[in-house]
């Protein structure tokens, strides 16, 4: 069984359709990519799985549980943690608060300051700016914050909406670096990435959206072949 199904989700704006019956799923350990163009739904479909928006019609199944209907902040302590297009971080706190506020469905003080450890030790850079205000750091800074912050809730499936948008290629790497090792530590990884190229290369299956539809799936590898793909997706 997978970890995460999606079956014929249909999603309005008002009267437009912006998903137009889509299906996939994720199986634990993966790291799945969904690629598209601008406004082919990528957005959507993270929101719609983690409760920030209602399918018309559909089912959001995770670890064989309906979650269709359920709140944001209960998916968050079912296992599942977003990390938002823009970063969202919280820019008058500093970045130790950020990371406490991911911790915010947890109870166990112990195993919190353990994962803060866990997050220190993957990203120093957020260590030695604890106590700064995480409006002063850079973009590439904010993106392993809203990681780490993400990584607190101690997630199954971490979602994540553009984490390379607007950094520096040097930036760019290391965020795709981090996510391999994020799925190496036994994290599942959606991802949603307009560099197509980066997000195959790490993925180990992918699907295209066009216009609120899924027109291909696969292996990374093989998609990441496909001259239709390497035309529209990869600037080949």
């Amino acid at each position: 069984m997978a970890m995460l199904e999606v079956k014929n989700i249909e999603v309005y704006y008002g009267m437009i359709q912006a998903l137009k019956g889509i299906s996939f799923e994720v199986n634990q350990g993966e790291v799945i990519a969904l690629i598209g163009a601008n406004g082919a739904g990528k957005t959507t479909t993270l929101h719609t799985l983690t409760g920030l928006l209602s399918p018309k019609r559909g089912s959001v199944i995770f670890e064989g549980k309906d979650i269709t209907k359920t709140p944001a902040h209960k998916i968050v302590s079912m296992g599942i943690a977003h990390v938002p297009e823009g970063r969202r971080v919280f820019a008058d706190l500093s970045v130790y608060q950020n990371l406490r506020m991911g911790a915010y469905t947890r109870k166990d003080k112990k195993e919190i300051e353990e994962s803060l450890r866990m997050i220190y030790k993957r990203f120093p850079r957020l260590e030695e700016r604890k106590n700064q205000r995480a409006g002063t750091l850079s973009g590439g800074e904010q993106q392993m914050l809203a990681m780490g912050r993400a990584l607190m809730s101690k997630p199954k499936l971490i979602v994540m909406d553009e984490p390379s948008m607007g950094l520096s290629p040097i930036f760019v790497n290391e965020i795709f670096d981090i996510i391999q090792e994020i799925s190496k530590a036994g994290t599942t990884v959606l991802l949603v990435e307009q560099n197509a190229k980066k997000a195959l290369a790490i993925s180990n299956r992918a699907y295209v959206l066009e216009t609120g539809k899924i027109v291909l799936e696969g292996d990374a590898s093989v998609l990441m072949n496909d001259d239709s793909i390497k035309k529209a997706y990869l600037g080949e």
